[in-house]
């Protein structure tokens, strides 16, 4: 019993001196119908951490829709202003994307599910509240590394508004 305890008290301070946020990227979710979820972590004031999961609610048959069906984003983020409101930030990430694409074979049209892995690098801009309010927008490309049949590069975009705690 005290070791949990312990570990639940480590564990709940190490959280209570770091600032975090929570967001919803916005711009996908009126444009392309997909839902994008982030979670930060700061390290520093100047270093942060963070994993974004994406969810294409698209049909596959839809001309302007991201190629991934859904995307798990683990992320970090250098910022270059640290001490004000609007902030200006670079990002390093690594995408595990999964989805269809179609290919012509036998003179049929045929889908070919896929799941790899992109490297990318994006920047951006974030305001920050002092009640709490966060807007980033941020713009990237990625390169899947692995696989054949999935596209060669991954767009990393969005305007997320969430809540820093």
């Amino acid at each position: 019993m005290k070791k949990i305890v312990l570990i639940l008290g480590l564990l709940v301070s190490s959280l209570g001196f770091s600032q975090q946020e929570i967001k919803l990227d916005v711009a996908d979710a009126l444009v392309i119908r997909s839902l994008e979820f982030s979670y930060e972590n700061y390290i520093s004031v100047e270093n942060s951490f963070g994993v974004s999961a994406l969810f294409n609610l698209a049909k596959q048959d839809i001309d302007f829709r991201y190629n991934e069906n859904t995307m798990i984003t683990p992320y970090f983020r250098h910022y270059f202003t640290a001490d004000a409101q609007w902030n200006f930030f670079g990002e390093g990430f690594v995408g595990i994307n999964s989805g269809k694409t179609e290919t012509v074979k036998d003179s049929g049209v045929y889908d070919l599910k896929y799941t790899d892995a992109a490297l990318g690098v994006a920047i951006g801009t974030k305001y920050s509240s002092e009640g709490g309010l966060v807007i980033d927008i941020y713009g990237g490309l990625g390169r899947n590394l692995f696989g054949t049949d999935s596209p060669i590069l991954v767009p990393r975009l969005g305007v997320n508004v969430g809540w820093r705690f």
